[in-house]
């Protein structure tokens, strides 16, 4: 056995001397042109992925945010319009409407209905039922159905007969003397042009030499550029790679590495400076003011409750209950006793002159 059989065959296993010819210039031609395009589309698709990490999403939130405000900012406008004027349009258009359609217009129209039905429909109904149908039947369908029977079909019957027997033999051989005829002086010198000349002639003329062309030259020229396109832009990748990354490498060196030194070694300093000398003592006084400030409040508010508790005990003479909804104060010390009794009002425990102290039980 030959062992030419078991050996894999190769891709290009019915390649010429065109494809060997052809194949370096054209995956060079293919690799120049196809170079630019695949970097600045590398380009393009990196400006890209950094455009919509870093930009789009502020202004997807920024538009949304806008268009939120501008939504609800119409809603409150011309929500509160358009209920009044709906509310206008229901009040003085739709129910004066509904009555007039209601209460005027319909009794009109069911009137109007009855008297076009008896004025219009009923009498021709009349005329049709009473008038026109027995007219039409016995006055004409009878005497259609009659002559029909009678006349029509015998007289149909024999012309049938008529053009069985004599006419169509006689058309047959009018028509078959020309139709031999024709088919004769022109159908069989057609049919035998197309046979015997038109299609050799066009099969051995072009269509095997468009074959031949396509099999021989088209063919493996379309492969190899397809190939060198593949090749090529595999390699333009490559090479777009290697310039991108050499283009990273000088941003970090050039610009990447002094902005880190210069925040290590001044920014970051200048900020503790400014954190701690400014920073840190302006939020402690700040703070310090807001607690002075709410302490004053506090103070406040306690002074006007408890001018505004003493004032009522002096309107109700110290011995009325307090009002629902009044504050309460701290329980007070009866005069005479060491106990504290929650529902007793608040007292001075030294007693007014002329004044006398009474022990309560």
């Amino acid at each position: 056995m030959d062992d030419s059989e078991n050996q894999p065959r190769d891709r290009y296993a019915s390649e010429t001397a065109l494809t060997r010819a052809i194949r370096i210039p054209v995956r060079v031609v293919v690799l120049v042109v196809v170079l630019p395009v695949r970097m600045v589309r590398d380009l393009l698709a990196a400006g890209w992925h950094a455009l919509d990490r870093s930009v789009l999403p502020p202004v997807r939130r920024a538009l949304a945010a806008a268009a939120g405000a501008l939504g609800r900012g119409l809603e409150w406008l011309f929500g509160g319009t358009g209920r009044a004027v709906g509310w206008l349009i229901a009040t003085l258009v739709l129910i004066p409407l509904r009555w007039l359609y209601t209460s005027v217009l319909t009794p009109l129209g069911r009137a109007a209905l009855w008297l076009a039905t008896a004025l219009l429909v009923w009498p021709w109904i009349g005329l049709w039922r009473y008038v026109l149908v027995p007219l039409a039947r016995y006055g004409i369908a009878a005497p259609a159905v009659w002559l029909y029977g009678a006349a029509l079909t015998p007289l149909g019957h024999a012309l049938r007969l008529l053009g069985t027997a004599v006419l169509v033999p006689a058309a047959l051989a009018l028509v078959a003397g020309p139709a031999w005829l024709f088919t004769m002086l022109l159908v069989r010198p057609v049919v035998g042009l197309w046979r015997y000349v038109l299609v050799p002639a066009v099969r051995y003329g072009v269509v095997v030499p468009l074959v031949w062309l396509y099999g021989a030259v088209l063919a493996p020229v379309g492969r190899e550029i397809a190939e060198a396109a593949e090749v090529a832009w595999r390699i333009a990748g490559y090479l777009s790679r290697a310039v991108g990354r050499g283009i990273a490498w000088l941003f970090r060196h050039l610009i990447g590495v002094p902005a880190a030194w210069a925040y290590r070694t001044v920014c970051v300093p200048v900020g503790h400076v400014v954190r701690d000398a400014l920073w840190a003592p302006a939020r402690r006084a700040a703070a310090e003011a807001g607690r002075a400030a709410r302490s004053a409040l506090a103070t406040a508010r306690e002074t006007v409750r408890q001018a505004r508790r003493d004032a009522w005990h002096a309107l109700t003479g110290g011995t009325g209950r307090a009002r629902s909804g009044e504050p309460r104060g701290v329980p007070a010390r009866t005069l005479g006793s060491t106990t504290t009794v929650p529902s007793a009002a608040q007292a001075s425990e030294t007693s007014l002159p002329g004044e006398k102290l009474v022990k309560r039980a």
